[in-house]
């Protein structure tokens, strides 16, 4: 059975917050290439939300970047302090969430 959580988190200077309603059981660790080298290890955990189910305070920074296999995605960062917040499609209909500036870790 699946479990909605409530998530919160805010970005290293303060700058951007979070709050998201996430399914336990969509996190992952992606082991792609760009999470390789914006993390410097083999793989970032990232847990996958429903883009209505995330909201955000502040206004985070973004970029497209088109992966190697062509799919284009938002990085989300805070333009102040440089956490790395998300990857998203287009047009938000999924969130990535970065598991590291999320609150309470410890219930995922």
């Amino acid at each position: 059975m699946t479990q909605m959580i409530n998530v919160t988190g805010t970005c290293h200077c303060g700058a951007v917050s979070i709050e998201a309603v996430i399914d336990e059981t969509q996190m992952v660790a992606c082991h792609c290439t760009d999470c390789q080298q914006f993390s410097g290890a083999p793989f970032r955990t990232v847990v996958i939300a429903n883009g209505a189910d995330v909201c955000f305070e502040g206004q985070p920074r973004e970029y497209a970047k088109t992966a190697d296999i062509g799919n284009t995605r938002l990085q989300g960062f805070c333009g102040d302090c440089g956490t790395q917040l998300y990857a998203a499609d287009p047009e938000k209909t999924t969130c990535n969430i970065r598991t590291g500036w999320l609150d309470q870790r410890d219930n995922l």
